[in-house]
């Protein structure tokens, strides 16, 4: 009994194996994929930090303008720009260091949930000095960040909608 079952089972197993041609194929189609993998377009470090720092910078005016809705977006920007960074550039040796922004984003973000002006602009400052600590830490210290004098666009309104 247990011979006649094997027999079918076995043959219903082996056609259903893909045959040499076909293993050929798949592996052709999978180098094709791997090359169109290799070719597509991945955000550069630099490239990432220079779209974290204008949202650095529209943080501030959105936080001295009390706008903390628009303030909340621009955190949350920051952050999603160093998730970017340790999801596309996580062999950078910069990337390794990145964790330690974390404290000083944490006291932004206590300070526009309380909506408090004066905690923001400490936590800001904190935030602005940490993110040089970090260029010094990685041998960045020629790339200097400062509380911005002058908006960082001119066609946007960083006053609370009422």
């Amino acid at each position: 009994m247990k011979g006649t079952l094997i027999f079918p089972i076995l043959f219903s197993v082996l056609s259903c194996a893909p045959s040499s041609r076909d293993l050929l194929k798949l592996e052709s189609r999978i180098d094709s994929l791997q090359k169109q993998l290799d070719k597509s377009y991945t955000p550069g470090f630099g490239e990432i930090m220079s779209g974290i720092q204008v949202h650095h910078a529209k943080l501030w005016f959105a936080g001295i303008n009390e706008n903390w809705e628009l303030a909340e977006f621009e955190i949350h920007e920051i952050d999603e720009g160093l998730e970017d960074i340790m999801n596309f550039n996580i062999d950078r040796p910069e990337s390794k260091v990145i964790p330690m922004i974390n404290p000083a984003l944490d006291s932004v973000r206590v300070a526009i949930k309380n909506m408090n002006p004066g905690q923001f602009k400490n936590g800001y400052i904190l935030l602005t000095n940490t993110c040089n600590e970090c260029h010094k830490a990685t041998n960045h210290q020629f790339n200097i960040v400062t509380v911005p004098k002058n908006l960082p666009v001119v066609n946007q309104d960083f006053n609370p909608v009422r």
